[in-house]
């Protein structure tokens, strides 16, 4: 938020409902859905006058992007990180089984349980205000969001990128233990940056934390492609 982007372009970095400071949905089932988040992401740029945006997404906020492609206008860039555009049927293909990734569907986690997924999703050491931020997060919509995913709640994504014009970004941590990296590389992108999916060595889930100087520059680059004087929106 301080980097070269900032004397460029707008940034803003939100917290969705149910996470941060930002209060519980009033709605839950209606709000702690792909959909529903996308709608909440979309009446923010709305209100605060964000127009023509590009829009970086991570993890459950690339999923958001990706669904803000299909109703958002003048919507000029995605990039998503850890996201993959998965179709009906297969999270199986698209996401790992690894022991600590069924935590981000579960309701109550245990202290320990926060922990494994601070450290799944950041790596070692485990920043203090990840735990913190898990265990303020509502955790209604860590259940609710995976029971609508797989109930066929929001668009199909990989049709999505397979179809779109819109410009899409896809960097990823080589390491992620999350997500299967090689799925990104079967995906038919209808308007791939770069024409490739772009793997960030020695990093895992969240390069913009573990390797901020190998992503920076692919974020500041991708920018400057699409439209070097548009807003940028983080969910």
């Amino acid at each position: 938020m301080l980097g070269p982007l900032s004397r460029s372009c707008r940034l803003v970095a939100f917290d969705l409902p149910g996470h941060g400071d930002s209060d519980d949905a009033i709605d839950p089932y209606r709000t702690y859905t792909r959909p529903g988040f996308a709608a909440a992401a979309i009446e923010l740029s709305r209100l605060i006058s964000v127009s023509n945006p590009i829009v970086v997404g991570w993890s459950l906020g690339g999923h958001i992007a990706i669904e803000m492609m299909a109703t958002l206008q003048n919507l000029r860039g995605v990039m998503v990180c850890g996201s993959p555009p998965i179709g009906p049927g297969q999270a199986a293909r698209g996401f790992t089984s690894a022991a600590h990734a069924g935590l981000g569907r579960k309701r109550f986690l245990s202290a320990s349980e926060r922990a494994d997924f601070a450290r799944g999703m950041a790596g070692e050491p485990t920043p203090s205000f990840l735990l913190d931020a898990i265990a303020r997060c509502d955790g209604r919509s860590r259940e609710i969001l995976f029971k609508a995913r797989d109930a066929g709640a929001g668009i199909d994504q990989r049709r999505m990128v397979e179809s779109s014009g819109i410009p899409l970004a896809v960097v990823n941590g080589a390491d992620d233990p999350f997500v299967n990296i090689d799925f990104f590389d079967e995906v038919a992108y209808a308007n791939l940056w770069e024409a490739r999916c772009h793997r960030l060595r020695g990093v895992g889930h969240a390069p913009f934390w573990s390797g901020p100087d190998l992503f920076a520059p692919f974020l500041e680059r991708f920018v400057r492609d699409v439209q070097t004087s548009a807003s940028v929106v983080r969910p």
